[in-house]
């Protein structure tokens, strides 16, 4: 999710990282979020994540996110209770927020997306992981996520992607799909008529890399193709290397109605792509310097 990793050490695996320990006893995965037991730190953590996102956000989230953030009920001073957040947004796309331990099985969270239940990993990073956290906690499931949920279109394509995970798991086409949610939902621009905006919850909820994406002159940023995009791989490890932009939100809605199983033939029988190409017939709205990462290589 973010770039540079903490010296400090490692803190507890939760949900699926865990391994036995950290499967709950409800076949879906699901918990009580338990929010009478965050201690007052973590809800300082919460506010110093919130507070330096939310600073920095303006002009560089997209209009969409921006209207989310000021319809929930989501403040500086604690962190969400999701049955606050649940009342407002099932009321507005019939989404709600359910509780999880951290990361779930594919088909468990593809079932929850088709069926309109973003699942929340109900732990807080700790204050030593504020810039770099290996697995999702509540700062990146709500503050990145919930947002953009309340909007129609993207409510409607996260559930489509649920709905589409499920068939790419019987098809054995998992991987080409998860670039698609990777490079909208996680790490996706936009074009809007002041300049191109972030939407992605990877972006909206990184403090390093929702400066990077939109101003180093280091990555591409490059016009949405959906098969070039199923292509291509993704980096987990620090900032992406190509960041894609759709035309508008709409856009994602379109994807939802094609079929995707000649998709997945195409792209399969196609060369793989890495995260820094550029293709010659693609449009290109920066060609990035690649200096960041062949830095990062050089001191490797």
């Amino acid at each position: 999710m973010q770039a540079e990793a903490s010296t400090e050490t490692p803190t507890q695996k939760h949900g699926l990282a865990a391994g036995d320990a950290g499967r709950p006893a409800s076949t879906d995965w699901t918990i009580p979020q338990g929010w009478e037991r965050y201690t007052a730190a973590d809800h300082a953590t919460w506010k110093t994540l919130f507070e330096r996102q939310s600073q920095l956000l303006p002009g560089r989230a997209c209009d969409e996110f921006v209207a989310g953030m000021r319809d929930l009920p989501m403040r500086a001073d604690e962190i969400p209770n999701f049955e606050q957040l649940n009342e407002v947004l099932q009321q507005r796309t019939g989404w709600q927020v359910v509780a999880v331990p951290g990361l779930v099985p594919d088909e468990v969270f593809f079932d929850h997306l088709a069926n309109r239940r973003f699942p929340s990993g109900n732990f807080i990073r700790k204050p030593h992981e504020l810039d770099y956290l290996e697995e999702p906690d509540v700062f990146h499931d709500v503050f990145g996520h919930v947002p953009m949920l309340m909007n129609p279109a993207i409510a409607d394509f996260i559930q489509a992607y649920g709905q589409g995970g499920l068939r790419a798991q019987q098809l054995g086409h998992l991987t080409q799909l998860a670039r698609v949610y990777w490079y909208t939902i996680e790490f996706g621009l936009l074009q809007q008529g002041n300049g191109l905006r972030l939407y992605g919850a990877g972006i909206a909820s990184s403090f390093t890399e929702s400066q990077f994406c939109l101003e180093s002159p280091s990555p591409n940023r490059i016009r949405f193709d959906l098969e070039r995009v199923m292509r291509t791989h993704y980096r987990i490890d620090d900032f992406q290397e190509s960041y894609f932009v759709i035309r508008d939100l709409d856009e994602l809605l379109e994807f939802t109605r094609i079929d995707f199983a000649p998709l997945y033939e195409r792209t399969q029988a196609a060369p793989a792509l890495q995260p820094g190409d550029v293709l010659p017939t693609e449009q290109v709205f920066s060609r990035g310097s690649g200096a960041y990462h062949a830095g990062k290589r050089k001191g490797s």
